[in-house]
């Protein structure tokens, strides 16, 4: 007995051990220390330069109504007036597949060498609509850019007008001073980014498709630098994200015997269909930190305090533990593994008749990790009933992942440092989608990242109420762009 006893303390030391020495050498690199270059930047014009932007209503799922065709010309227009400098040194081409809606504007900066890949530097400017009878949520007029002491509001001032609005401000600033890039810098301001691109950003893959254009690297909006979203980490987190989740939708019909309500067969439609997402919902994808996932969080990881950071540098045995911690929060969840959300339901036609078939709409976004055919076999797994047919409307894969050992990544990082001085620097994935899953077809990299610092207050604002963003990040952001395109048109 005393030799079992003392095998297990053994054995418990050993363990403690291993657990120390592996959490002691899981050590974060010191922040990188970049001298900080901080242009002189007028903060209020910018910002009202965002508050004239935000009050063109351009909502990009309302484009087939004439008088939202009218806001998108009159913004195109604004832009011309607003930013003439940039205008008469890069006539901006209009285009759109859709030949009566070309709103996306795509700017060429010439390069002075041709045989140096070119760059392209991407926002959209199109918008999501205000919720019908949440007009009086906001705190000022969703449309009336409104400016405080600190923060311009209104619809789009964080997606995406003012990346839009703040890469339009560098380039100004680049010109004013005689800037001319060594390679040439492509400025795609979308349209449509917001119903999925199929018109504007196509247009603008197809023009350099035909242009016989590869991009080195594309940056489009999808992350932001984070500050307070990790606990314990107290360092602002650059999330600089090199892919970005796939797009699925799927109805699940469930069928049957239809009749009037006031003779209801024991199950109905409905009772099934209820029955196939509660299925659902009790069997999600497997989630986990490996891959992508896992190489954001060991970036960020060994800045933790010590008793996270131990989990962390062992998942080998607190993975479940990590897991599970990580999908008590949405945001973080996402990141795990392909989400599965019920958004849509239909049935009968009428209050007092039995539907033949009970639908549910299903969005799904895709983890880079799994499969269409992989996701549709777990989805009739977990449903586990004949009665209940899974039809795939959509299915578009998750993107490629991108390099972090590019020369566009560390420019991007580096920019971001010289204006916010020291930061977290680490991979990410996009939960959602944007632009670049259309650029990256041709770029050899795609990074999502919007230079602005966001805290979990800002966060509602996305496709919410409130939606707002700081002066101080506008002249950021400013900064960071005139930086990353100096830095990368040269080399």
């Amino acid at each position: 007995m005393k030799k079992l006893l003392l095998g297990i303390a053994t054995t418990f030391l050993l363990l403690a051990a291993l657990l120390l020495v592996r959490t002691a050498t899981y050590t974060a690199p010191p922040l990188a220390e970049v001298a900080i270059q901080k242009r002189t930047i007028d903060g209020r014009p910018i910002a009202q330069h965002l508050s004239e932007a935000i009050q063109f209503r351009t909502v990009s799922s309302q484009l087939p109504e004439p008088q939202t065709q009218s806001q998108f010309e009159a913004f195109i227009g604004w832009l011309a007036k607003t930013y003439p400098e940039v205008h008469s040194a890069m006539a901006p081409a209009r285009l759109g597949i859709d030949p009566e809606h070309r709103y996306t504007l795509l700017f060429t900066w010439p390069g002075k060498r041709a045989d140096l890949a070119p760059i392209l530097l991407s926002a959209h400017y199109d918008v999501v609509p205000v919720i019908p009878g949440t007009e009086r949520d906001w705190q000022h007029p969703p449309y009336e850019g409104a400016i405080d002491d600190t923060h311009i509001w209104g619809r789009g001032a964080l997606d995406d007008k003012s990346a839009a609005i703040a890469l339009m401000e560098a380039t100004t600033l680049l010109l004013a001073q005689g800037f001319q890039p060594e390679r040439t810098v492509y400025l795609s301001l979308t349209s449509d980014e917001e119903t999925g691109g199929d018109s504007g950003t196509a247009a603008v893959v197809e023009k350099l498709k035909q242009d016989g254009v590869q991009l080195a690297w594309s940056l489009d909006e999808g992350s932001f630098l984070l500050r307070g979203f990790i606990p314990g980490v107290d360092a602002t987190v650059a999330s600089i994200n090199v892919a970005e989740k796939g797009y699925m939708t799927v109805d699940l019909v469930a069928r049957g015997q239809g009749g009037h309500s006031s003779m209801p067969p024991q199950e109905t439609a409905v009772d099934i269909l209820a029955k196939a997402l509660t299925n659902l919902r009790q069997s999600p994808l497997p989630s986990g930190l490996e891959g992508l996932s896992g190489d954001m969080f060991d970036s960020i990881a060994p800045y933790m305090p010590f008793g996270k950071k131990m989990l962390f540098a062992n998942r080998w045995l607190f993975g479940s533990l990590i897991d599970s911690a990580l999908s008590t929060q949405p945001g973080t969840a996402a990141m795990l593994h392909t989400t599965i959300a019920p958004t849509m339901l239909s049935g009968s036609v009428k209050d007092n008749v039995l539907p033949i078939e009970a639908v549910a709409t299903i969005n799904l976004r895709v983890h880079p990790r799994d499969s269409i055919e992989g996701i549709v076999k777990h989805l009739n797994a977990a449903i586990d009933d004949e009665r209940v047919e899974v039809k795939v409307r959509r299915a578009d894969t998750a993107s490629r992942v991108s390099s972090t050992e590019s020369v566009g990544f560390n420019n991007i990082a580096e920019a971001a440092q010289q204006t916010y001085g020291p930061l977290v620097i680490a991979p990410g994935l996009t939960v959602a989608g944007t632009d670049s899953r259309r650029y990256e077809t041709v770029a050899d990299d795609s990074y999502r990242f919007n230079p602005m610092v966001v805290t979990k207050e800002d966060t509602h604002g996305f496709h919410g109420t409130n939606e707002r963003i700081s002066i101080e990040n506008m002249v950021h952001a400013t900064n960071f762009y005139s930086l990353l395109i100096e830095k990368s048109s040269r080399e």
